[in-house]
C-alpha cells in the first residue's frame, strides 16, 4: 500500500481551467488532466527557471519528487500538444505558501474552492 501524498505547497493558480485548440468545441475533444502541482512545477522550472532542487524546495518537496512530478506534467502537456487534446487542470492535495515580495496575498489553496484572495483561483 503506497504512503499517501504529501502536500504540495502552490505559489500561483492558473486564472482558467482548460486550455483548448482553436477552432474544435470543447465537447468534441478529449481532455488531458494536469494537478495543480503539475502545473506549478512547469511554471518554477520552466517560466521561472529555477533549478530542480530550488523549485522542490519551494513547492516542499524532495528533488526527486519534483523530478516525478515535472516529467508527468511534460508528458501530458506534450500528449495535448501532439494529439489535440484539451488540457484540464484539476484539484488536488496543495496548500498556500506563505506570503513574499513576488506573492503579497501569499499561494493559493487550490481545490477550486472559494478561498478569497481574488487572484482567478474560484
Amino acid at each position: 500500500m503506497p504512503r499517501p501524498q504529501k502536500e504540495r505547497r502552490i505559489g500561483h493558480c492558473a486564472p482558467v481551467t482548460y486550455f483548448k485548440p482553436q477552432g474544435i468545441p470543447l465537447r468534441m475533444l478529449e481532455a488531458v488532466e494536469l494537478a495543480p502541482d503539475e502545473l506549478e512545477a512547469i511554471r518554477l522550472a520552466d517560466y521561472e527557471e529555477l533549478y530542480q532542487e530550488q523549485a522542490a524546495e519551494r513547492m516542499g518537496v524532495s528533488r526527486q519528487t519534483f523530478g516525478l512530478i515535472i516529467a508527468r506534467a511534460h508528458k501530458k502537456v506534450a500528449e495535448a500538444l501532439t494529439h489535440g487534446k484539451a488540457i484540464r487542470v484539476e484539484g488536488g492535495k496543495e496548500t498556500a505558501l506563505p506570503e513574499t515580495p513576488d506573492e503579497p496575498h501569499g499561494g493559493c489553496r487550490c481545490g477550486r474552492g472559494g478561498h478569497g484572495h481574488g487572484r482567478g483561483c474560484q
